[in-house]
């Protein structure tokens, strides 16, 4: 079985929720005031709300680290493994992202026990955090070492913030990522956090991987359009949506939650 059927074998298109992290400290918003315990308060209401709406599954990431960077410091390693320590949900899967240290992830989740990770594993990309060049033999290597080779790896192969510096389509680009970088699940994003990726493009990256490969929507979920994704996608990812106004950095919206399960389960 796969390591994503391992993780879901009884949920046909899974749903899963982000619990995005508040700034981190030593991050230009970070809120020196409420300090580290303030950010697991914030991030264990989110979690509640969003394991009462119903997800099948939780990940964390540090979205609030503004602006982003590639190399992760010590403290950013350590802080996130508490907050996701002490978040963590007991009856349903959970999965780690660092933006964007794929390293830093992995960290994360041999230090939580996180059953998938998301990152850029491949290709070469110019992007607001500058030139940006993925490892995935590095990133596979120590999930041996580590001895998790149980953790699947979601690898993004459209990033946000960042565009490719060659000339691949993202069909073929998954492909290679699959053949080449052994990802386990294929992810579609948009632009930016929150901004949908086009339809067709998520289709095409479905139709040039071998079914067992799944594709998920990885930004821009949204209950008003949903539905046609999931046409294409097999699961999805979704953080903006869930948001008080939509807004990525705001609190989870309990409404929102309800509304969004609601499409995607009857889509």
């Amino acid at each position: 079985m796969s390591r994503f059927r391992t993780i879901f074998p009884t949920v046909d298109k899974p749903l899963i929720a982000m619990a995005h992290v508040p700034p981190l400290p030593g991050t230009p918003l970070y809120d020196a005031s409420g300090g580290v315990q303030g950010l697991i308060d914030h991030v264990r209401r989110d979690v509640d709300l969003l394991l009462e709406g119903g997800f099948d599954a939780i990940l964390f990431c540090n979205e609030g680290d503004r602006p982003y960077q590639l190399h992760a410091g010590l403290e950013a390693s350590a802080v996130m493994s508490r907050v996701v320590s002490e978040c963590r949900p007991s009856d349903r899967p959970y999965g780690v992202d660092f933006l964007w240290d794929a390293q830093c992830a992995l960290a994360i989740a041999v230090a939580t026990d996180a059953a998938f990770m998301r990152e850029v594993v491949t290709g070469s990309w110019e992007s607001d955090m500058g030139a940006w060049n993925p490892d995935a033999a590095t990133l596979l290597r120590n999930r041996r070492h580590f001895a998790r080779e149980d953790l699947a790896i979601f690898a993004n192969v459209t990033p946000e913030f960042a565009s490719s510096v060659g000339g691949r389509s993202p069909a073929q680009m998954a492909r290679s990522t699959v053949v080449s970088s052994l990802a386990d699940v294929i992810l579609v994003s948009g632009p930016m956090a929150g901004s949908e990726p086009d339809v067709g493009t998520v289709a095409d990256v479905r139709e040039a991987l071998d079914p067992q490969i799944p594709v998920l929507l990885n930004t821009g979920a949204k209950a008003g359009t949903i539905q046609r994704y999931l046409k294409h996608a097999d699961g999805c990812i979704v953080g903006s949506d869930l948001k008080r106004d939509g807004y990525t950095w705001n609190e989870v919206d309990p409404q929102r939650v309800t509304r969004f399960i609601d499409a995607a389960r009857s889509a």
